[in-house]
């Protein structure tokens, strides 16, 4: 019986650019994926893992306008299918192909829309999605911090990647709503904290925690407060370009994915500064203040810490975010998954890729010898424990979950026409408004 609780992990797939675009720092590469994918599938299944955050790598599969090579991704998405594992599809993390450039590229949205479109196209089956893997996070590094892409360090480049970023999300989510009707968004996105470290630090904690929300606003179609629309407008953002996230929403495909660490939380210094603050709130309060904001169906969408040097400093971690998991569940926020990310350690996320030195990270489920780590071990306890007891399905879920297996049965398709009717319903209402308030 599959768990209808999403209990999930994920193939590290990051790609961005360093170096002002000489270098790109490919996690799959580092990760030696490509050349052990089967053996990585292997272990998801021997995990008892059903979920999957997985994608293909956008700058070797998207070559041009309309030009895609899809021999990897035909490889490992049909094995995916065989083995009855659903990929949470994440379609871009963290970088785009040369051709584009990077993401102060106005044609980008557009662009990676057709992308989309063109990969649900190819992947009929495939009902769960990430377009775009944590926008506030993809556009603060390469736009305002300056680690990736096209190494900005301003708001106006914040803003500029934020608006591409985000609506290229949205138009995503469109077109792959009208290839798979039932298809579920699943938004992986950083849910931060800004704590004021003392009295003269609290007007730019307050901007911090106001921002930290702009790339949901913008996708769930919620206005921004006073203060950030200016802050918008006053770095490039068009009136009618801000309109065009009001109306354009699918928040009602949607699942809030948030990604919690231990890095998450921030001190702010009286001069804007911040510096790093540890655990103090938790995943459990953080993730009520983004439910109380949106209002939806929420997974815990990425959480790990490294293996230190009494070897169970990962397994408490995991331990302790589910503990947060089951007490958010239990104050009534409709909680769907939770997710150990990744699979198997990383590489170099110890400097935020900005640096091309190999470290290895003992991050993940398994050692890139694909030896399970005692985290990994836990994990799969956890879930053999909790499987059967957080059922998602039916309880918030407007569209049931359809496995691979069941993606041509009777029932799935039929699934598939009601979303796709209630779609339509939902368009000639709109339709109708504008209409009548022009």
């Amino acid at each position: 019986m599959i768990p209808q609780f999403l209990f999930a992990t994920g193939i590290e797939n990051s790609n961005p650019t360093i170096q002002n675009g000489r270098v790109r720092i490919d996690e799959m590469a580092k990760c030696r994926h490509y050349e052990f994918w089967q053996k990585d599938f292997d272990l998801v299944e021997e995990l008892g893992i059903h979920f999957l955050r997985y994608g293909p790598p956008i700058h070797t599969t998207w070559l041009g306008p309309g030009k895609y090579d899809w021999s990897f991704a035909d490889e490992t998405f049909h094995d995916l299918g065989r083995r009855n594992i659903s990929p949470i599809v994440d379609l871009c993390h963290f970088g785009v192909p040369d051709w584009v450039g990077n993401f102060q590229n106005p044609d980008f949205p557009q662009l990676f829309a057709d992308y989309a479109r063109a990969f649900a196209e190819r992947f009929p089956w495939v009902q769960l999605y990430t377009p775009v893997n944590e926008m506030f996070i993809c556009a603060q590094f390469s736009a305002l911090y300056g680690w990736w892409n096209e190494q900005l360090t301003t708001d106006q480049g914040f803003v500029t990647a934020l608006k591409h970023i985000v609506k290229a999300n949205v138009l995503a989510m469109h077109v792959i709503g009208d290839v798979r009707p039932d298809a579920l968004f699943i938004q992986s996105e950083s849910s931060e904290y800004f704590h004021a470290e003392n009295p003269a630090a609290i007007k730019p904690a307050e901007l911090m925690n106001a921002r930290r929300f702009l790339s949901l606003d913008l996708n769930y179609g919620r206005r921004v407060d006073s203060e950030m629309y200016e802050y918008l407008l006053d770095n490039g953002m068009t009136r009618e370009e801000y309109h065009f996230f009001l109306k354009n929403h699918r928040r009602h495909q949607c699942i809030m994915g948030n990604d919690y660490y231990k890095t998450n939380e921030h001190r702010v210094r009286a001069d804007g500064s911040t510096t790093a603050a540890g655990e103090v709130f938790g995943y459990h309060v953080i993730t009520r203040q983004y439910h109380d904001r949106y209002r939806l169906p929420v997974m815990h969408t990425e959480t790990n810490l490294w293996q230190g040097p009494c070897g169970d400093e990962a397994v408490n971690w995991l331990w302790k975010e589910w503990a947060n998991v089951l007490r958010v569940r239990n104050d009534g926020v409709p909680i769907v998954g939770f997710t150990w990310y990744s699979l198997t350690d990383q590489v170099d996320w110890d400097s935020a890729l900005r640096e091309d030195r190999g470290i290895v990270n003992p991050l993940g489920l398994y050692d890139l010898d694909r030896n399970i780590r005692p985290v990994g071990e836990a994990y799969k306890q956890l879930i053999q424990d909790w499987c059967q007891v957080l059922p998602a399905q039916s309880v918030c879920l407007q569209m049931p979950i359809v496995m691979p297996h069941e993606a041509n049965q009777q029932w799935a398709q039929h699934k598939q026409d009601q979303a796709e009717a209630q779609q339509h319903d939902k368009s000639t209402v709109a339709a109708n408004t504008a209409s009548t308030e022009a």
